[in-house]
């Protein structure tokens, strides 16, 4: 078994780098699952682990695990009280706008009751464009394919808040079954090698929960992703495996 790839750790915190098609933990949604990361991870340091934190199964990228009660504690409190800045880049479907604030109101997905009784709650995701591409291929109606490199920094933490934010706003994420557009989908898996939901988690920074310093991991892409950069002439924008720390946090700023 692959071990997991540590992109920090000292005595409170663990810092990883969750594959893609990785479920965090054991759920009632995941019956019949037996690879989980909290286990992995278990396994590989020798020591319990808690998740304070989520990622989807298919995506990927940087996630953080406390290594004690008291950690796992205040690195939850600092995720519900929305004091952690995370950074995202997703590939989508169109010609992204340059910059916005997608503030459309959320219900819950947690396949407890139906959708329509869970009552819709506020939800705020800040997207950039950094990069587009038009390939000169016939995917759906149009003559020419456009795709947009997105940065997406999630202001709440609703369930698959990123992937609904940009499918409600036309620009669905590539490889989403759920969110996104099937012909695309197959368009990237079959012709551009790249099967996977192409949502990466790529930096987290937040308070050290003993030291009280900031910390900010970034995360690399996969090679799928990494590749696909590539082959899009988006190479510059690949970010690289890195630990910084400061002495306050940078503000994430909302977009006009």
């Amino acid at each position: 078994m692959t071990a997991l790839d540590i992109l920090y750790r000292d005595e409170h915190l663990v810092v990883v780098n969750k594959p893609s098609g990785l479920l965090v933990h054991r759920s009632a949604l995941a019956r019949g699952e037996t690879e989980f990361l909290v286990q992995r991870l278990r396994n590989q340091l020798g020591q319990r682990v808690y998740p304070v934190h989520r990622l989807d199964r298919p995506t990927s990228g940087v996630m953080v695990l406390a290594l004690s009660s008291d950690a796992a504690r205040k690195l939850t409190d600092a995720f519900t009280e929305r004091q952690v800045e995370k950074r995202y880049l997703a590939v989508v479907r169109g010609h992204a706008p340059e910059a916005e604030l997608l503030d459309y109101a959320l219900r819950e997905e947690d396949g407890s009751r139906p959708k329509a009784e869970m009552p819709a709650m506020a939800a705020a995701t800040e997207i950039r464009r950094l990069d587009s591409v038009e390939l000169p291929v016939q995917v759906d109606r149009y003559p020419k394919a456009r795709y947009s490199l997105v940065e997406a920094r999630p202001l709440t933490g609703r369930r698959h808040q990123i992937r609904r934010h940009l499918s409600r706003r036309g620009y669905p994420i590539i490889g989403d079954a759920k969110h996104g557009k099937s012909v695309h989908n197959r368009f990237f898996a079959e012709r551009l090698g790249a099967p996977r939901l192409l949502l990466a988690a790529t930096q987290l920074a937040f308070a050290h929960p003993a030291g009280g310093e900031y910390l900010a991991v970034t995360c690399a892409l996969d090679d799928v992703m990494t590749q696909l950069f590539h082959h899009l002439g988006w190479a510059g924008h690949l970010p690289v495996n890195g630990v910084s720390a400061t002495d306050n946090i940078v503000e994430p700023v909302i977009a006009k």
